[in-house]
């Protein structure tokens, strides 16, 4: 695929120093004694008392040295496209839930991610229904575990829960057991407290998960002019930072840990302060940091996918600002992300009408990664030589046409005709609803599972106990 480039020919220099300026002088915090210990090892400069931990100059160049991947800031990107997969409920974690039909946005809750389970069970069950809506309605350190009971009730084959905090990862691993899922349980994103804070339950987290050979990294989701300087200078130099301190860190912890993450970069409106990782400028500041970080170290990291838009209502409009996301990363990173996952408002809220949307659309997107056949049946040879120049019939009446219409995109919901207004926004929104009112007639609840359900439940009433203070 085509990836365009933006750092040709920049003097790549005054970035480097910039970073090792920041890691240097600023340095992180990190609450988790064992990490800072790790780091001092390895060559950092710790504070206990402030929890600050320095990286000298010298050691971050020669980390960057040592794990610097030869040949691959270059490397040409595969020139052949690979459309995303249709959209489903994996692990969204939204913390708001849209009732189109009741014209509602509510805190996730018991009711509405039971909803979202028979949505994603009808919808590819055989694919695994995940963590993808938190119930606001329990204490946190029970949320995974109270999710994970109701995934387990509900879905013939759920995916992992996400791990909030690490204290409740040996209760998951307990319940997936009982239920003979091996490792039932993920630790998702990795986010720092930006700017350059491993704060206690983010670093508790990832010193286990490094320990036991995941990947170090962070899912970077830095603010420029709120958690970075303004300009795409200053936020790459900070953003940056916080990632290869995150590297270093982890192979402190674990010199064989393999290294990664993700960028999912923000700018603000100034006139409003509304946050918006979808806007042009925001998407630029991530190229522009990538491929720093590319050309520099030789890893390549994504910037993150299209569902984390600004779109506040459901409809073709915001799918179409998915899809455009999308698109762009594609054309600057040479691979195409997904195009959404149902939510709105950057993340924040789930809605299973615009997951419908999406879905719609992105199988539509399929066609873009299919390959001609150029068989003489295919060509349709006699049938262009039976038409000729078209003044007596056309292909829409041959055979040929009859035979091979159905390859044409025939979305369900989308009108394939164009937008057309308001109005027509409306009648998509409510065939939309149509479909979701399908989708949980059609769910059949698995069955079998009930002393199974009964172990799981003591388990979380274990953890009541213990981890709710």
């Amino acid at each position: 695929m085509l990836q365009y480039r933006l750092l040709e020919g920049v003097d790549l220099a005054p970035l480097e120093q910039a970073v090792c300026g920041v890691l240097e002088t600023v340095g992180v915090l990190c609450q988790n004694a064992e990490l800072r210990a790790a780091l001092e090892a390895a060559g950092a400069r710790v504070d206990d008392a402030a929890e600050r931990v320095r990286f000298p100059a010298r050691r971050v160049r020669e980390f960057i040295a040592g794990i610097r991947l030869p040949g691959a800031a270059d490397a040409e990107p595969t020139p052949r496209f690979a459309p995303p997969a249709p959209p489903g409920y994996g692990t969204q974690v939204a913390q708001v839930y849209y009732d189109y039909a009741a014209g509602a946005r509510r805190g996730g809750n018991r009711q509405d991610l039971i909803t979202c389970l028979k949505i994603g069970e009808a919808l590819h069950g055989d694919l695994g229904v995940g963590h993808c809506l938190c119930l606001t309605e329990v204490p946190s350190r029970l949320e995974s575990l109270e999710s994970a009971l109701l995934m387990a009730e509900y879905c013939q084959c759920p995916q992992p829960p996400f791990a909030w905090y690490v204290d409740q990862v040996d209760y998951l691993l307990e319940m997936g057991e009982i239920m003979g899922w091996k490792n039932w349980f993920t630790y998702g994103a990795t986010c720092f407290a930006h700017p350059l804070r491993f704060d206690k339950d983010v670093a508790d987290k990832f010193v286990r998960r490094v320990r036991e050979g995941g990947t170090a990294g962070i899912t970077a989701m830095p603010v420029a002019g709120m958690t970075t300087p303004v300009t795409v200078e200053g936020f790459t130099a900070v953003a940056t930072a916080e990632i290869v301190a995150t590297w270093m860190a982890g192979r402190a912890l674990n010199p064989a840990c393999p290294l990664g993450g993700s960028m999912w970069s923000a700018t603000l409106d100034m006139s409003s302060g509304e946050t918006s990782y979808s806007a042009p400028d925001a998407l630029y500041y991530g190229f522009v940091c990538c491929e720093f970080i590319r050309r520099w170290t030789g890893y390549n990291l994504p910037v993150g996918g299209g569902d984390y838009c600004a779109a506040k209502e459901p409809g073709l409009y915001a799918a179409m600002e998915k899809a455009w996301k999308a698109m762009t990363i594609a054309a600057f990173q040479g691979h195409h992300p997904s195009v959404g996952e149902g939510m709105l408002e950057c993340g924040r809220t789930l809605c299973p009408v615009q997951l419908t949307i999406e879905r719609d659309l992105a199988l539509g997107h399929q066609h873009l990664g299919g390959r001609p056949v150029p068989t003489r049946e295919r060509i349709g040879l006699a049938a262009a030589v039976e038409v000729d120049l078209g003044f007596l019939q056309n292909h829409l009446a041959s055979d040929h046409t009859l035979t091979h219409f159905r390859e044409l995109w025939q979305p369900n919901l989308i009108d394939r005709r164009g937008w057309t207004g308001a109005a027509g926004d409306r009648v998509l929104l409510e065939k939309a609803q149509g479909q979701v009112n399908d989708l949980l007639a059609a769910y059949r609840k698995p069955s079998g599972r009930e002393d199974q359900l009964a172990r799981l439940r003591t388990v979380v009433e274990r953890a009541r106990r213990k981890l709710v203070r």
